[in-house]
């Protein structure tokens, strides 16, 4: 989407995701580019980097609805970033993740309507698709939120949709730094050797949601088509030299991811490069999906049923390009 002289918030903006998407926002003629997040050390390391007149810095959390209405005053499009998203974290401080991943996306959602704010679009995870963790749970009721939420707009303005991928190359919060981290040890620890994962690099997740912002009517979840790869082979990309220990799946961990259960492929439509979930609300019209191709009976997309898959070769040439 053309950003140009539009105000931009993204909350999380000092993650992985946020930091990829402002470099790329300011390669454009945008207004301003508004970055949201509770960490002051982090905004404080990312000011030293991103010295451009456009950019502010707000301190605060999405758990404080009246410093979301401070901050989106004059915003046009809000990139929803936030979360707690550690597996592990969130099974052991649920009360946590649910004040942050679901009253802040409500939080967000209050805002974003009463301040005029034209576009929001969700960050969303596979993990949300068939929860079996905490952190997918929540990720799912705040896809709910997002989408019902333009059954509140009245006559204003504001579209809400979410986009849905699986993991990113490289983001802090994946394994590759961790594998990379301890190779020297000689040993890597695998949680299951079946297990496998969507895979996605930044680059592609932030021109996916650009996309996405232009293509957006409300109330989608947008899903893109991306390869699968196995755990195992991402070791053997990594440090093809290491011995690797089986230690077991972890609290609240899958053996395999999905984006798209059987339920909603009913309600799904495919194009050449993504999926459209259909809101199944009265408000919604099928002409915004026409061009999209009906899903077959039984359809499920999931990291172990996909049809293209990323080789030993092909996952070290992401690691290196990182």
């Amino acid at each position: 989407m053309n950003l140009e002289n539009k105000t931009v918030l993204v909350t999380g903006g000092t993650g992985s995701f946020g930091q990829k998407f402002i470099k790329r926002a300011l390669q454009q003629n945008v207004k301003k580019v508004i970055v949201f997040s509770r960490d002051e050390l982090k905004q404080y390391e990312m000011a030293q980097e991103f010295t451009d007149p456009r950019m502010r810095f707000f301190i605060g959390d999405v758990r404080d609805k009246e410093r979301l209405y401070r901050a989106f005053d004059g915003v046009d499009i809000v990139i929803h970033a936030a979360a707690l998203k550690h597996v592990g974290a969130c099974e052991y401080n649920p009360f946590e993740a649910i004040k942050t991943n679901i009253h802040g996306a409500q939080n967000i959602i209050e805002a974003a309507i009463d301040r005029n704010v034209k576009k929001v679009i969700a960050l969303s995870t596979d993990k949300a698709a068939s929860p079996v963790n905490l952190y997918g749970a929540t990720k799912l009721a705040s896809d709910k939120l997002f989408v019902a939420a333009n059954s509140y707009v009245g006559e204003r303005e504001t579209k809400f949709s979410v986009v849905r991928y699986g993991n990113v190359v490289g983001s802090r919060g994946s394994v590759v730094p961790f594998f990379k981290k301890i190779k020297e040890t000689g040993r890597l620890p695998i949680t299951d050797e079946r297990m496998t994962r969507f895979w996605i690099t930044l680059d592609q997740g932030v021109q996916f949601v650009l996309d996405n912002l232009q293509r957006m009517h409300g109330g989608e979840i947008f899903v893109p088509k991306i390869p699968s790869m196995t755990v195992t082979d991402l070791a053997r990309a990594i440090a093809p030299e290491c011995e690797i220990d089986i230690i077991g799946i972890r609290p609240g961990e899958k053996l395999h991811e999905a984006m798209i259960m059987e339920d909603d492929a009913r309600h799904t439509k495919e194009f050449d490069t993504y999926y459209v979930i259909q809101p199944e609300f009265p408000w919604w019209s099928e002409e915004y999906t026409a061009a999209g191709q009906s899903l077959p009976d039984g359809f499920k997309y999931t990291s172990d049923s996909n049809t293209e898959w990323l080789t030993v070769e092909e996952l070290r040439e992401l690691v290196e390009e990182m």
